[in-house]
């Protein structure tokens, strides 16, 4: 049995886990979850999954479930093993944006790749993407070029961020290039 009632329920979850702590967090979550919506609707994928994710990518940033110090892993740790969520949500969010490349910077990239495959569903996971890579910190639009100088700047190109999104720029521009190319394929 898994837990995946709607959107709603991944919205409630992200509040309790981020509002208070991590204000900056959420207010980057409830970005991210804006355009997912956004983009549900033009590109035709499941807009609740979609949201839901976006919502809950960052929750493994909340100082309580920060296990390893990997938000991604444990953010879909707390989801499988607290919530029962849905295999598709938890392996969406241990996969967000290019996450592989920075658990290999970290060392547990076998971790996260055994514990959490990759979602065989491409558009999902490229429009996560996209959604995270083009919403700032605060949660307003931005560009995909943008938010990469972003967060080289928040924690510099000699950390072990830094050094993750350097490697994982072209991966990252040309996702959002595909998704955009997608868009255009598809207008409103």
């Amino acid at each position: 049995m898994t837990v995946f009632e709607s959107s709603s329920w991944a919205w409630d979850l992200a509040k309790r886990e981020l509002e208070i702590p991590l204000r900056r967090r959420w207010a980057h979550s409830k970005g991210v979850a804006k355009a997912a919506v956004e983009l549900a609707a033009q590109l035709s994928c499941d807009r609740d999954l979609l949201e839901a994710s976006a919502i809950l990518h960052d929750v493994g940033y909340a100082p309580r479930l920060a296990v390893t110090g990997f938000h991604p892993l444990d953010g879909a740790r707390f989801l499988r093993d607290e919530h029962r969520a849905d295999e598709r949500l938890v392996r969406l969010v241990a996969n967000h944006t290019f996450a592989l490349l920075e658990a290999d910077e970290r060392g547990l990239r076998d971790e996260l790749e055994s514990e959490f495959p990759i979602l065989d569903d491409p558009l999902l996971v490229d429009a996560l993407t996209y959604c995270d890579i083009t919403t700032t910190p605060d949660g307003t639009r931005t560009t995909a070029g943008d938010r990469v100088a972003e967060i080289l700047s928040r924690y510099g190109p000699d950390t072990l961020v830094g050094r993750f999104i350097q490697r994982a720029a072209p991966d990252i521009f040309a996702t959002v290039t595909w998704i955009e190319q997608a868009l255009l394929a598809h207008p409103r």
